[in-house]
């Protein structure tokens, strides 16, 4: 019997960018994952600020050069990979020049938001699932943390629904309280439109806000992973109101074990035991 697949999308990680609940998670999990025995990917923005010497970033070339349109303008994927070697583990990085050259995060020197990156967001969404493909590797579980990820669950619903790699993989977003002010451009939904998903499908984010996005992405998962202690008022008003099976926040240690558990039992297709 082959082993369970599990793939990664992860907004943060450690050790390449510092330490947050999220990228803390984001980083063990995987490595917990592999030893309990199940074959993993793990896919993160490669952010300027990432220090590539440091890490030993090196291309992929054999999975780079794909162009993505990202609001009428096509844009070179570019794959990179990197090693942990305390863990054993590599991490895919999604690059671009336009996107993710600049020596920062999502903030500028004056902390001030990028106009951007709500393209940085669909494009690194986009660029794991073709890289994926590419690979020509099915997951059994797709495990989205952050809301960069928020729009995964729709691209594996709408664009790649007859991709044979995908059709049985579960969707699993990982919720968090770590968000943002404001709100991203709002021609955000209009731009996912164009990659093929459907515009009533996104009406929700008509005012692409955090907790919008975080909303979206819990009612269109297949399954919800609380990440942290307390999430927003609407975040946690969209959780109370949905049927599907959900696993509490874990808090700091033990994650490893209980969220094994959880993917254990959706791919079992028992989600009575751990619906809230």
């Amino acid at each position: 019997m082959s082993k369970p697949r599990v793939l990664y999308i992860s907004q943060h990680l450690t050790p390449y960018l510092p330490e947050t609940t999220m990228s803390h998670v984001s980083r063990m999990l995987p490595q917990g994952t592999h030893e309990k025995g199940k074959e993993i990917r793990v896919f993160m923005p490669r952010f300027g600020k990432i220090n590539e010497r440091r890490h030993q970033l090196h291309e992929v070339i054999r999975l780079s050069g794909m162009n993505l349109n990202v609001n009428d303008t096509d844009h070179p994927l570019i794959i990179k990979v990197a090693s942990i070697p305390s863990a054993r583990i590599q991490v895919y990085f999604i690059d671009n020049d336009t996107y993710f050259k600049r020596k920062a995060v999502l903030k500028d020197g004056d902390g001030n938001f990028f106009a951007d990156n709500d393209e940085r967001s669909l494009f690194f969404v986009r660029g794991v699932l073709e890289t994926v493909r590419k690979l020509g590797w099915a997951p059994d579980i797709i495990h989205c943390s952050g809301w960069m990820t928020s729009l995964a669950p729709l691209y594996l619903k709408h664009v790649f629904a007859d991709e044979p790699y995908f059709a049985n993989a579960k969707v699993i977003y990982h919720a968090y309280d770590e968000g943002f002010e404001g709100s991203l451009d709002p021609a955000m939904a209009a731009k996912a439109v164009a990659h093929g998903i459907p515009a009533e499908a996104l009406e929700s984010i008509a005012e692409p806000t955090f907790d919008n996005l975080n909303s979206l992405a819990m009612r269109e998962a297949d399954a919800i992973v609380v990440g942290s202690e307390s999430l927003t008022p609407g975040s946690q008003a969209t959780l109370a109101s949905l049927d599907k099976p959900i696993l509490p926040y874990q808090g700091s240690e033990g994650f490893v074990s209980e969220i094994n558990a959880f993917y254990d039992t959706m791919l079992e297709g028992k989600t009575e035991a751990v619906a809230e």
